[in-house]
């Protein structure tokens, strides 16, 4: 067992069983176990990697308005999403309290407090017993993604204790936010996990920036998706396949520590589990010169005010 100083963390870069809840789901699990077996309190998963990524937003002119093919494509996504209050997740809860490690996933959420029906880009936080404890809805979907995607709000922008780390987490293009950054570091973030969809150019520069601004251990866990990953009876298959390159997504997850320096470098084109223990007295060391939220800042010039209420189009009041 790791000394409370210490935190063992796996990176999972898998390819999705893409647009397949219930496989998914499964996958899931056993490299949830894979990285139990291995020592790790944490496993990381990059963003949708339950059940995908829309891939095909890109590849069938997806900006069509009212266009039947889209509304088709769209409706098979909604299908598969994510209802954590009907207990979609809880063969993933099962297993991190049976295994006591917790999980950072990334899902598509369609929660029922918004119909249903809309659908969100969501980084889940699932502690070592199994409960969940965050759900943070992607503040602002990137580009096609607002096509599928709807906007999220501040609700989830919260760190957790783990060992004696405080571990937090954003998706995809909101790690280029400074102010979402900014909210995580002033709740004493030491590890920021950035979750993507894949491919290196996301990761490689970004991943060590976070890490020296914030002093602390950042992550970054990607997906994967090739050509072959889309399934033989997914709706308009022949058309996504029409412009469909061979890698869409090529991995890229990577670890650097508080000096910015690579624990682990990026790894591309496999899938892997990638497992380090930190240590947080890299984090005090580095904090000596400077610390954002702490010694180096200056609330009575600038601060930041969060809004992290859950937003709903109405209040009940009985």
């Amino acid at each position: 067992m790791n000394a409370p100083d210490q935190l063992t963390v796996a990176l999972a870069q898998i390819a999705p069983v893409w647009l397949n809840r219930q496989a998914g789901t499964e996958k899931i699990v056993q490299y949830i176990k894979r990285a139990a077996q291995q020592g790790a309190q944490l496993v990381c998963f990059g963003e949708t990697i339950l059940p995908g990524y829309p891939f095909w937003l890109d590849l069938t002119e997806g900006s069509r308005f009212n266009d039947e093919v889209q509304k088709d494509l769209h409706a098979y996504y909604v299908a598969q999403g994510v209802d954590i209050e009907a207990g979609d997740l809880a063969p993933i809860c099962a297993v991190a309290k049976e295994l006591h490690i917790a999980v950072m996933l990334g899902c598509l959420e369609r929660p029922q407090d918004r119909t249903g029906y809309s659908v969100y880009c969501s980084c889940v936080y699932i502690d070592a017993e199994g409960l969940v404890q965050s759900v943070h809805r992607k503040l602002m979907p990137t580009y096609e993604e607002r096509l599928t995607w709807a906007p999220g709000d501040g609700h989830g922008l919260r760190t957790h204790a783990l060992q004696n780390f405080r571990i937090g987490g954003l998706n995809c293009w909101e790690n280029w936010m400074p102010l979402s950054r900014a909210a995580l570091y002033a709740q004493g973030e030491d590890v920021h996990i950035g979750i993507w969809p894949g491919n290196l150019r996301n990761t490689e520069d970004l991943t060590r920036f976070i890490a020296k601004e914030g002093r602390s251990f950042s992550i970054a866990v990607s997906g994967l998706m090739r050509r072959g990953d889309f399934p033989q009876d997914f709706p308009h298959l022949d058309l996504i396949l029409q412009r469909c390159p061979e890698v869409l997504a090529n991995g890229g997850s990577c670890i650097a520590g508080p000096d910015g320096r690579w624990i682990i470098e990026p790894v591309v084109d496999q899938e892997c589990l990638l497992v380090a223990t930190l240590d947080r007295n890299e984090v005090r060391r580095e904090r000596q010169n400077f610390d954002v939220a702490g010694h180096y800042s200056r609330p009575d010039i600038t601060r930041l005010i969060v809004n992290r209420e859950r937003q709903a189009l109405a209040k009940f009041e009985d």
